[in-house]
């Protein structure tokens, strides 16, 4: 069938990024910044943290915000962390300026947060997913914070596994993450109607990789990021540009209109997703 050729390219790039070997992961173009994140070893929670922070404001700008604070508290150690007051941690993403743009809300999960890794995890986030854990683990880890949903769940466990090598025992609850490019993308490709909804985009993954439906979701990211934009696609630039419907369809531009204007990414926080971290 057509749609198994879309499918068995979207992860055959998947599985390049997925077995390819270790490397830095850059998440916000700041070597520092990513340097932290990347440090699982001593600062698992800043990987965590981030993820949490990962909500309707750009990924980098989302990203950043442990090193920030870090920067302002001199450390970035859980007991540094802990040191910290719910209204510290407000006021630290405030002061001088708003670190992200639902800072009440965020700030408050990220204190939650602090709190949940020192009490359920000894203050040891790896332990979230160091054990070999099946991924349906994993995702329920993460759902457990407060301010997480499926999307952020799916995302971290994503990111754990094909970029930091990270070693589950199945990677069957992995699924992709509905943000606004990855249904823009579904939708062109004709894999899922413009305006599908989220739990339509996750259940077809399923049905079209079950063993990791999340493998799909980096590649399709990536090219509604980089040139399947809703307006004004570089369709010529994309290594689906063969197979997708957009650049050969007699009524592209009104589907560009129609996935652009479809119905946004359901986020954590009830409104429209600016853009879901890959990287």
């Amino acid at each position: 069938m057509y749609e198994n050729r879309i499918r068995d390219r979207l992860v055959e790039h998947g599985e390049v990024l997925f077995k390819a070997p270790h490397k830095f992961a850059h998440f916000t173009k700041h070597d520092a910044a990513d340097c932290l994140l990347n440090d699982l070893a001593h600062h698992p929670h800043a990987f965590v943290l981030a993820s949490i922070m990962d909500q309707q404001i750009k990924a980098e700008r989302a990203w950043l915000i442990p090193f920030l604070l870090k920067e302002k508290l001199g450390s970035f150690t859980m007991d540094t962390l802990l040191n910290q007051s719910e209204p510290d941690v407000r006021r630290l993403m405030t002061e001088p300026e708003c670190l992200h743009r639902f800072v009440d809300r965020m700030a408050g999960f990220f204190f939650r947060a602090v709190q949940r890794i020192a009490h359920q995890y000894n203050s040891d986030a790896s332990l979230i997913w160091n054990d070999r854990p099946s991924s349906a683990t994993v995702v329920y880890r993460f759902l457990e914070f407060d301010g997480v949903g499926p999307k952020i769940a799916s995302m971290a466990a994503n990111i754990l596994a094909r970029d930091f090598k990270v070693e589950f025992s199945d990677y069957f609850s992995i699924d992709i993450s509905a943000d606004v490019h990855v249904r823009r993308v579904f939708g062109r490709l004709g894999l899922t109607s413009p305006d599908a909804s989220v739990d339509q985009l996750i259940f077809r993954a399923r049905g079209l990789h079950p063993e990791f439906p999340g493998l799909m979701d980096f590649p399709a990211w990536e090219i509604g990021r980089n040139w399947c934009r809703p307006k004004n696609p570089e369709c010529g630039k994309c290594y689906m540009n063969d197979l997708c419907r957009l650049p050969t369809n007699g009524t592209a531009n009104q589907l560009v209109q129609r996935t652009g204007a479809s119905r946004s990414a359901q986020s954590e926080i009830p409104t429209s997703s600016a853009a879901g971290s890959r990287r």
